[in-house]
């Protein structure tokens, strides 16, 4: 005989249908099987009583008849609707006093305090991973037990947690539940809402124990706590170069496959990373959802917004060991220390010249493709990037940002202030490495540094002869038109 507890559940004995009733009565039957006989059409999940399917089903139809009379927020079921009020009546007294985040319960206060402490009292028997709270210890250890109870009835993949199978369901419908209520983005997992809603409020709950940096996600602690470890585990196949995340070595490794497999819908450019693609997708909705609490200036991305905010501190972490110039992002490091190496990593695929910067490399394939995205609002003239159109704008604004503070002259191009202060200083930070002749101007160490190597890349378009400079290619030219008005 099986001895079977459970309380206010429907069992099929026999042919009868059993209903135990009381909390603390033993039930000794033969077989006990839980009979669910209502099945939702949409996701096949069981009820049972039709008067829960009902209330499932409501879930699918997206119709909500109960709405909050505090902040008008709208459900599908009434239950939702009395959990929702409480976070307006009930009271939260207990405090982290770390980030000040309250809760109704000492319990939940308990659990998210070891946010900060890091601690994790439950551990697997299994692996010994350990966990901050029992439920989490105990979803995990389904995966040492390879039980998979729950299956989608789309695509048939199995999974451990009813949640999970929940989530992943909603791939399918596209269902997104959750609406941030302070710029209305929707989310399928609530999860994944409750990590969007720190780009507004700015939380950063997660800290690290080695050098204290915060962090608003737990993944992005986890993957920052790996360059204190300088733990490397993965390696590429290609070019051994060593990465301590999964992920990165499979962006990177797009780049030697030149794999591009995320595609903006709206332009159709492509992308080898997901996460380059969300980025440039708010190109096209305008969103801007880091914002700078100094100067109030919205950015599309974080990495900008960090950037940015040196301005404001006059932050210079780093500092170049040849000409100790000093820089506050780490790419206008890199691309200043290839002023002294010469390096070009970038090669063009038309013509195979070759550049220093990927953004120069860009800008230099428009002038195969004759590409000009960028336009003047004032007299329609357009450029091929959006740095000339700037410089441009300030044609029709006067604008000169840029003085030298020696004489105070204003100028409206930072290169054009750059070289005029070295009429001052009489630097020549620009050297030859094949005859060490030494130029204070990009141009002019470009012009010399042709007479090296030969090349002539300015051709005329009516007898296609070719120059090493710019101005010479323009007096040539002038030859062709005298001609043409002899001849008229």
């Amino acid at each position: 005989m099986e001895v079977v507890m459970k309380t206010n559940a429907t069992y099929l004995v026999g042919n009868q249908y059993v209903k135990e009733v009381c909390s603390n009565q033993v039930l000794k039957i033969q077989t006990a099987i839980v009979v669910k006989r209502f099945t939702c059409d949409v996701c096949k999940e069981e009820f049972l009583e039709k008067s829960h399917l009902d209330k499932h089903f409501l879930s699918h139809t997206k119709q909500k008849l109960y709405s909050c009379n505090i902040c008008s927020k709208e459900f599908c079921h009434k239950s939702n609707l009395n959990l929702h009020y409480r976070t307006h009546t009930i009271a939260k007294p207990y405090s982290c006093d770390v980030c000040q985040k309250q809760f109704s319960k000492k319990g939940h206060l308990k659990i998210h305090y070891r946010t900060h402490t890091n601690e994790k009292p439950y551990s697997c028997g299994v692996c010994c991973k350990d966990f901050s709270d029992k439920s989490h210890l105990n979803r995990h250890c389904r995966i040492h037990t390879s039980e998979k109870s729950y299956s989608c009835d789309v695509c048939h993949k199995q999974f451990s947690r009813k949640d999970s199978l929940k989530v992943h369901y909603r791939t399918h419908t596209n269902e997104k539940s959750y609406t941030c209520d302070v710029c209305y983005k929707q989310f399928s997992v609530k999860g994944h809402l409750k990590i969007h809603y720190r780009t507004h409020t700015n939380e950063k709950p997660y800290s690290c124990g080695v050098c204290s940096k915060e962090f608003s996600h737990k993944s992005h602690l986890n993957s920052h706590n790996q360059i204190h470890t300088s733990e490397k585990n993965y390696s590429c196949g290609v070019c051994s170069k060593e990465f301590s995340h999964k992920s990165n070595l499979n962006s990177h490794y797009r780049s030697h496959t030149k794999e591009k497999p995320y595609s903006c819908d709206v332009c159709h450019k492509q992308f080898s990373e997901k996460g380059r693609l969300k980025i440039h997708y708010r190109t096209h909705t305008n969103e801007k959802p880091y914002s700078c609490d100094v100067c109030s200036k919205g950015f599309s991305d974080q990495s900008h917004l960090n950037s940015h905010y040196r301005i404001h501190t006059s932050e210079k972490s780093y500092s170049c060991d040849v000409c100790h110039k000093q820089f506050s992002l780490k790419y206008s490091f890199k691309s200043h220390c290839r002023t002294h190496t010469n390096e070009k990593p970038y090669s063009c695929v038309v013509c195979h010249k070759q550049f220093s910067q990927k953004s120069t490399l860009n800008r230099h394939h428009r002038t195969h493709t004759n590409e000009k995205p960028y336009s003047c609002d004032v007299c329609q003239k357009e450029y091929s990037d959006k740095g000339s159109l700037n410089v441009h704008y300030r044609i029709h604004t006067e604008e000169k940002p840029y003085s030298c503070d020696i004489c105070h002259k204003q100028f409206s191009r930072i290169d054009s202030s750059k070289a005029h202060y070295l009429t001052h200083t009489k630097e020549k930070v620009f050297s030859c490495d094949v005859c060490h002749k030494q130029f204070s101007q990009k141009g002019t160490f470009n012009r010399h540094y042709r007479t090296h190597t030969k090349e002539k890349p300015y051709s005329c378009s009516v007898c296609n002869k070719e120059f090493s400079e710019k101005r010479t290619l323009y007096w040539h030219h002038q030859t062709h038109i005298i001609e043409k008005n002899l001849l008229l």
